[in-house]
């Protein structure tokens, strides 16, 4: 058995649906998949039923970004019960939602600004089919502006700290694992070769379940270090791809490039 547990699906900035998001982690040989959408959860007794039909395990996830000193720091939050359905939990979603609209709308107006790239809000709008994000600015662009790439606007357009970057949230870490632990979530803290590296002492000081120490941007050597780190702190460590489905995409991975088996899985599992 092997897991991927950091993937995403068009409820938030993902390309796909969770069923093919699903059909691609059996079809690539994954056995447990965590569906991760951004400050968002999904239909999930639906995706339990489909995972069901298709033979692979499936657990509720939701990957909440905060703040830290003013830098963005994931937290991925894993459900170890039915605490997805408490009617906080989705009334803090559709507050973010909501704030995540008007934030999209302040970035397409510095990118005009700062840019002279011209989008309107609906074009934004028909890209997203749940949680407006950055990739569906990215996508609005690349179709009206063929010449940039993903990546491109990204690094020099709409990536943090970039003239257009606004950050998304306004909760603070310590508040995210607060919140996440309201819900019987295991907290673990995403993609750790991203956080700021002055910031990376603070963060990793803060009460995590578990550490995302397999990572589709790590080098080897970075892996190397969460994996002693996750030893040294003793908690588990996870895998994730972070998926996107996104073309032309090198940030992400495929399902199934990152994952963890044996005992680590064993461990993981344990949780629930």
């Amino acid at each position: 058995m092997k897991a991927d547990l950091h993937m995403h699906t068009r409820q938030s900035d993902g390309r796909k649906t969770y069923k093919e998001v699903m059909d691609l982690a059996k079809e690539n040989g994954v056995d447990v998949i965590s569906i991760t959408d951004h400050d968002t959860i999904g239909p999930v007794a639906d995706m339990k039923d489909y995972a069901n039909k298709i033979g692979i395990t499936y657990i509720p996830g939701i990957e909440l970004s905060t703040i830290y000193k003013g830098k963005s720091v994931h937290v991925l939050g894993y459900f170890t019960n039915d605490q997805y359905l408490d009617p906080a939990l989705k009334a803090y979603t559709k507050k973010i939602k909501t704030k995540r609209e008007e934030r999209a709308r302040k970035m397409l107006a510095l990118l005009k600004k700062h840019f002279s790239i011209d989008i309107s809000y609906e074009a934004v709008e028909e890209e997203a089919h749940g949680i407006i994000a950055r990739p569906h600015i990215a996508k609005a662009i690349i179709k009206k502006y063929p010449r940039y790439t993903h990546d491109e606007i990204f690094d020099t357009m709409i990536g943090d700290q970039c003239k257009a970057y606004i950050p998304s949230v306004e909760l603070s870490l310590d508040e995210g694992l607060s919140f996440l632990d309201r819900f019987s979530c295991l907290k673990v803290l995403a993609h750790p070769v991203l956080v700021k590296n002055h910031l990376k002492e603070e963060v990793f000081a803060r009460e995590f379940d578990g550490i995302e120490a397999i990572y589709y941007q790590n080098q080897e050597e970075d892996t190397i270090r969460y994996l002693a780190l996750a030893k040294e702190k003793g908690i588990f460590y996870t895998a994730g791809s972070d998926y996107h489905g996104i073309e032309n995409d090198s940030k992400h991975g495929e399902i199934g490039t990152c994952t963890i088996s044996g005992p680590a899985l064993e461990e993981f599992l344990g949780n629930f």
